[in-house]
């Protein structure tokens, strides 16, 4: 299967997902299957209790091209006139929404999610880019957002959430220069946690993920969904938002066990409740 789900994939990690791409064929781009894979991939991480963080990564050093220009576009217009014509909303399990729901573009995941990056990460790889939380790439990683030099549009959600992420100009420049840039250019630029040598990007990645599921996952979450939520309203709304998570979290069983924990000098025990 080109999409591999792996929980606990290394010793001491059981709460981290490990999602690899592995379509080096094409250079990880993705046809309308793999598109369909990774948006299921998604939905099997955001349903899984057990799955704290997600580490997405490809193969053999590349990390995500975008969609495979020479079979996605009649793919996708194909299918869409089976949905028009069926009036239906997916045919086949697929749907016009996979390939928007695998870059994570409009989705609802309020768990952690580590990128590492491996290789080049451009058009899709870049909207992959911006739904994701931590960013690590090798040293040899490049970026870019290359739809204009080809006609086309980054439709994915770049061109609203690049903008929102690193300074405005930063972002202009990726968005309307079409370039590659490298990684120590994408650092220097805000769009990176990390850049380490090849041999440790997967290290770095775990590392990461090890720091967050040390903490209680429903406060992790809710931080992550107040952060977001947060973005698409103004400040006073954002406050509320804010108030109203942090009260459901005060609810939560791990929010008796963290100072219980601490008063007894001991490390916390989370459930998930």
């Amino acid at each position: 299967m080109p999409v591999h789900y792996q929980l606990g994939a290394r010793s001491g990690a059981e709460h981290v997902v490990l999602i690899t791409l592995d379509r080096p064929e094409a250079k990880n781009s993705c046809d309308l299957e793999h598109f369909h894979q990774l948006t299921q991939a998604w939905k099997r991480f955001a349903a899984d209790d057990d799955a704290w963080v997600a580490i997405f990564t490809g193969v053999e050093r590349c990390f995500m091209s975008g969609a495979d220009l020479k079979t996605y576009v009649p793919e996708i217009t194909a299918l869409a006139k089976q949905i028009k014509a069926g009036e239906v909303d997916s045919v086949n399990g697929y749907s016009l929404s996979d390939g928007t729901n695998a870059v994570l573009r409009g989705t609802k995941i309020y768990k952690p999610i580590i990128a590492a990056i491996n290789g080049p990460c451009v058009a899709g790889g870049m909207e992959m880019l911006g739904g994701v939380d931590i960013r690590v790439a090798s040293e040899h990683a490049t970026f870019g957002v290359l739809e204009p030099a080809r006609g086309l549009f980054a439709g994915g959600g770049t061109t609203v959430r690049l903008p929102r992420q690193i300074p405005y100009a930063q972002a202009m420049e990726l968005l309307l220069c079409a370039d590659r840039i490298d990684a120590q250019r994408a650092s220097a630029m805000g769009l990176l946690n990390a850049v380490v040598p090849e041999d440790a990007l997967l290290d770095k990645a775990f590392e990461f993920a090890a720091r967050i599921t040390k903490n209680a996952p429903l406060a992790v979450q809710a931080t992550k969904r107040s952060v977001l939520e947060g973005l698409k309203v103004d400040m006073r709304e954002a406050y509320k938002i804010e108030a109203r998570i942090s009260q459901e979290i005060f609810m939560t069983e791990d929010a008796k066990e963290g100072p219980r924990a601490f008063a007894e000098k001991r490390q916390p025990k989370w459930s998930g409740r």
